[in-house]
């Protein structure tokens, strides 16, 4: 089942591996897409849908000093490196879009405020050029505001596609901006944006409508995190955010819905994928610790339609290949994940 075709929105995919969303910050201090960034992606372009690291849509939203960005017409043009590069090859490659909210950090921007939903900072601290600082207290946004960053997200997803993108994937997911207003833990507005579910949903469906009347609906996907506890975030009640988001998600009828099945810290625990199935009418993608025989049963038992490989992909640029071969995997290197340069990036053998 893995290695048969599926349609996702306006694309036919020839298989149903997908290279889940991993920041590698190999963008440098510019946040401009690059050679070294093109021949990663090509690298993996076998798979059914490349996904990109998360891309800033508006500057002065760092969350991580060297990720890309797609708000300046160099961007566009760093990013068209890679889309040219991965369809070469035969490939299909959605950029996923994001804002970082709170997790930003002003010493990262030049002094730009940190913004999310409510005031309120993740705990801990925060990698900086100036070392590790704690995190800031950020500005709640005002209704404006809010109105001002759906529209940079429609921006955002008309230069994804003038970087050539077979579309956009919105980051919804992780502690992020979108997922700042989702989650009840962090949302605490009393206004149109707070509150009951329909609220705090209120932003991540003001997006996906901007998103989709620039782009079309049929090339835009989501991913959502409802157990993650990243960024320090928590739900009251995630099973019931699922079952809401995933029944309202399908008056989108987006490319897919990119589910996030755990929590990278095991703190949340929950079967969400099963209640998104029940939902959701369209195409469910599952992620977070799959094995390829665990997916190859979860969507024969119809649990999902594809799966997003995050570690395995980093380490194995050839993955399908090496699946369907029966042949071993290489085991990542987790100590290059976020620094610069090819090590541990594009010099993984394949078979």
């Amino acid at each position: 089942m893995l290695f048969s075709p599926l349609q996702v929105g306006a694309l036919t995919l020839p298989n149903r591996f997908v290279l889940a969303p991993l920041t590698r910050t190999r963008a440098g201090l510019e946040h401009l897409p690059n050679d070294l960034m093109a021949e990663y992606y090509a690298q993996r372009a076998s798979g059914g849908l490349l996904i990109t690291e998360c891309t800033m849509v508006q500057e002065g939203t760092s969350a991580f000093v060297a990720e890309p960005g797609v708000y300046s017409e160099a961007q566009i043009a760093g990013w068209k490196k890679t889309t040219d590069a991965v369809h070469a090859k035969g490939g299909r490659i959605f950029m996923q879009i994001w804002h970082a909210g709170r997790a930003a950090h002003p010493g990262i921007n030049g002094g730009v405020r940190t913004v999310s939903s409510s005031a309120l900072a993740i705990d801990g601290e925060i990698h900086t050029p100036a070392g590790k600082v704690p995190h800031v207290v950020p500005h709640a946004l005002s209704v404006e505001e809010i109105k001002d960053i759906v529209a940079a997200f429609a921006q955002g997803a008309k230069n994804a596609i003038a970087a050539g993108f077979d579309g956009v994937e919105v980051h919804g997911a992780n502690g992020y901006l979108i997922d700042q207003f989702l989650r009840d833990g962090c949302n605490k507005r009393t206004d149109a944006y707070g509150g009951s579910l329909e609220n705090r949903a209120r932003f991540l469906f003001e997006v996906l409508t901007a998103v989709s009347e620039a782009i079309g609906s049929d090339r835009v996907g989501v991913r959502l995190s409802p157990l993650n506890s990243f960024n320090s975030m928590v739900d009251s009640d995630p099973v019931g955010l699922t079952a809401f988001l995933a029944e309202k998600l399908n008056d989108f009828k987006l490319a897919y819905l990119h589910l996030m099945r755990a929590d990278f810290f095991g703190v949340q625990k929950a079967d969400v994928m099963t209640v998104a199935r029940t939902n959701y009418k369209g195409v469910l993608i599952g992620n977070m610790g799959y094995s390829a025989e665990e997916a190859e049963q979860a969507i024969k038992d119809g649990k999902l339609d594809a799966v997003a490989f995050g570690n395995a992909y980093i380490a194995n640029p050839d993955l399908p290949e090496r699946v369907k071969a029966g042949a071993a995997l290489n085991t990542p290197d987790s100590s290059t994940y976020y620094t610069p340069g090819a090590q541990g990036y594009t010099d993984y053998p394949t078979m």
